[in-house]
């Protein structure tokens, strides 16, 4: 029987109750973005992903609820790019302390932050001391390992037959491929082209981070996003997952 997957928002007060009497006491909170992911790509994927991520890593926890997801992240650096809505450090650090203060007063003690969107890694480690001290007695975790996800992520896409020199992190074949595998509908097919390749370097970050993502990729991409498809996709999300669990349970 698979571990027992529950939806915050989609539950009743009595019902959520009634669960964490019966022992699970741990909350996922998926975090997002709402920012561009090049010409062929909607703005919501980061956040979708994160949703998507949700019941594997749930499962892989034994059962666990799931918090409505943080869909706009930390995404300054995209705003020159239409759409793209960004929430400032002390606002998305804000939120995510509110949620730790909020579910420990109904019995939670486990509150586990993962996010979809690379951007959010930096803002979610330097908070985290500061989330641990606002619920004093409760476990709370957060994924940062920006390196380590790019990884997972070349090497599922090789293992899955594409090239992994075309993982770049942000509307990649490695996103684009989660995006055709769970939402096909927000991938424009016929737009699917290339960025910038290759990872950054530590002084094209730091030019990124100061003049926007437009100053390194035109186009907004970072990576490969040709000869992505659905098969990739799933490997990329199942690998992903497994990445994310392993940093939990390992935290115990």
């Amino acid at each position: 029987m698979d571990a027992p997957v529950y939806p915050l928002e989609r539950m009743t007060s009595p019902e959520i109750a009634e669960a964490i009497r019966a022992g699970c006491t741990r909350v996922l909170v998926p975090c997002g973005a709402v920012e561009q992911h090049g010409p062929h790509m909607a703005l919501r994927m980061d956040a979708d992903h994160a949703e998507a991520l949700a019941p594997l890593i749930a499962r892989g926890l034994g059962g666990a609820f799931v918090a409505p997801t943080i869909a706009v992240g930390c995404s300054s650096h995209h705003l020159a790019f239409s759409g793209t809505i960004s929430l400032s450090e002390a606002t998305f650090t804000a939120i995510c302390r509110e949620y730790c203060t909020s579910l420990v007063r109904h019995g939670i003690t486990e509150i586990f932050f993962y996010s979809g969107h690379i951007g959010n890694f930096p803002v979610l480690e330097k908070a985290l001391p500061g989330l641990r001290r606002a619920v004093p007695g409760a476990r709370v975790e957060a994924f940062t390992d920006s390196t380590a996800w790019l990884a997972c992520w070349a090497e599922a896409v090789a293992v899955a037959g594409g090239a992994a020199a075309s993982v770049g992190g942000h509307a990649d074949i490695a996103e684009t491929s989660v995006m055709l595998h769970i939402k096909p509908e927000a991938v424009r097919p016929a737009r699917i082209e290339a960025g910038r390749l290759g990872l950054m370097t530590r002084a094209e970050l730091e030019v990124m981070w100061r003049d926007g993502l437009p100053a390194v990729s035109p186009n907004g991409i970072l990576g490969d996003a040709r000869g992505a498809s659905a098969v990739i996709g799933a490997a990329c999300l199942a690998a992903i997952a497994g990445l994310i669990l392993a940093d939990f349970t390992a935290s115990a």
